[in-house]
């Protein structure tokens, strides 16, 4: 009993000398972030800061971030700083700007924008946590916003990538006002109920959903990672969010109804609007078209990230080739080109597996992938293709969804998210595109615009470019405004 007893002590002595020792930390960092605060507010400056660790990526996440700047370049004056925290170590400041412009087609004021480079960005990578990733993640936002608030203790701290464990840090110890744009909450009742399925998927692995007891704790896990996570988002003084099925999920985790502002990402409508088609492909059965000796360009935009599913465009293909075997002609014209950006060589090594894929598939004759192409060969993409292709389930938005739509292609899309509440309208007499779930149904969705007729196709065409006016960059620029006054006035 003596030693039970003193092994209760020592541990209790022990536990209370760490706590101790943090609290000490913490109020000394604390005091020294405020000192070095009260030095500078002898400018009359805001130094405003983005939190964006992946700004070189090229993604629509990016392009939140980078109209989300001009928008504040033009809203203020000199009296507002602007700064970006990236770990984008290998990219110089002129690079990362040059290539935003490049890519979104924007015009920016580099001389009112400095970078804070950080150096621990492998802390938020899936790759370093095999096993719970989302607590891994987390955990390394942590150190990673400790890296940034310690180069530079800004005024107003501005998430646009959901590192929703960063808000206390900052809120705490650095004092600051915590704006956030969340795309996509870091866990959903919809990830929930997937693991209590037993669904296997790219963050449900095949031996939990075979297994009951794994299963069981990964369900304990998920809900006590979500009671945490909306206690870190509550931090939060304005939430942005991008679409309906974003705000839905935020408002149920967090609980703050009142600080939550839906604000459509910025899509780029106006340019794409005036795109014209490079050509007409329309096949209606057995009934020659103009241009039915050219290719039919399907086309799918997006990051190469698992959450895409671009296996599922794959398999769509060898699904939508048995569909056409009795055609083989129109079968020979279809060509599906995937477009994305690569942000490490985890994606790049995606890339490569899916090409095995589509071979695998005997699919390689009519699949084309392209990495980090430059804007301008982005356009000419729009331009010869005339189906868009969009397979992420519970995608939270779906840019690249509305940026095809608006370039005039017929837009099929996961019958889930963004697309389904917000985008993509599916009834008859205001139909602007398709809606599908699995493999079957999108190559039969595909087969179906093959087979439509030329002035029903142009109807489609002509009721999606008239939708997306509500997701242009003015009006992105708008709410974001609005929702991020109050914290910078």
């Amino acid at each position: 009993m003596f030693c039970w007893c003193s092994l209760v002590y020592v541990l209790f002595f022990f536990a209370s000398f760490v706590a101790i020792g943090l609290l000490t930390v913490s109020i000394l960092l604390r005091q020294l972030i405020k000192y070095q605060r009260r030095k500078r507010c002898e400018e009359n400056v805001k130094h405003v800061a983005f939190f964006h660790p992946y700004c070189n990526a090229g993604g629509g996440g990016e392009r939140v971030l980078w109209c989300a700047v001009r928008a504040l370049q033009n809203r203020y004056d000199d009296g507002v700083r602007l700064y970006v925290y990236t770990g984008d170590v290998d990219a110089t400041a002129s690079e990362i700007l040059a290539k935003a412009e490049r890519n979104f087609n924007l015009n920016l004021n580099a001389d009112r924008i400095s970078f804070v480079y950080l150096r621990k960005r492998r802390w938020v990578e899936a790759a370093c946590y095999p096993h719970f990733t989302l607590l891994g993640q987390s955990i390394g936002s942590i150190v990673l916003g400790f890296e940034a608030l310690l180069k530079l203790q800004p005024d107003v701290f501005i998430d646009t990538m959901g590192y929703a464990f960063t808000y206390p840090i900052f809120a705490f110890f650095g004092g600051c006002k915590i704006g956030c744009y969340t795309h996509y909450p870091t866990i959903s009742t919809d990830m929930l109920r997937r693991v209590q399925s037993h669904t296997q998927s790219y963050n449900n692995r095949g031996y939990v959903a075979k297994n009951p007891f794994a299963t069981w704790l990964k369900i304990v896990y998920y809900r006590v990672f979500s009671r945490i996570y909306g206690w870190v988002g509550r931090c939060a003084d304005t939430i942005m969010v991008n679409s309906s099925w974003t705000e839905n999920h935020i408002v149920s985790l967090w609980d703050v109804p009142y600080k939550t502002h839906r604000v459509y990402p910025p899509c780029e409508v106006s340019k794409l609007k005036q795109l014209e088609p490079a050509r007409s492909v329309e096949s209606n059965g057995d009934d020659q078209q103009p241009g039915d000796d050219e290719r039919i360009i399907i086309l799918s935009v997006g990051q190469y990230r698992p959450e895409k599913d671009h296996p599922l465009q794959l398999q769509a293909m060898y699904e939508l080739r048995t569909l056409l075997n009795n055609d083989e002609a129109l079968w020979n014209r279809l060509r599906l080109l995937i477009v994305g950006s690569c942000r490490d060589e985890e994606d790049r090594e995606r890339v490569k597996n899916m090409q095995d894929l589509a071979k695998h598939l005997s699919l390689e004759n009519s699949v084309e992938f392209r990495v980090n192409v430059p804007y301008e060969q982005l356009l000419d993409c729009y331009r010869q293709a005339t189906i868009g292709l969009h397979c992420m389930w519970n995608e939270h938005f779906g840019i690249s969804v509305v940026d095809c739509m608006a370039a005039g292609l017929i837009m099929v899309a996961n019958r889930s998210g963004g697309p389904l509440m917000d985008i993509i309208e599916t009834s008859e007499g205001s139909q602007n595109g398709y809606l599908a779930f699995d493999a079957y149904d999108y190559a039969r969705c595909i087969a179906t615009i093959l087979y439509n007729t030329p002035q029903y196709n142009a109807k489609l065409r002509e009721a999606a470019r008239a939708s997306v006016e509500r997701f242009s960059e003015k009006e992105f620029e708008n709410g974001f405004l609005r929702a991020i006054s109050p914290i910078m006035d």
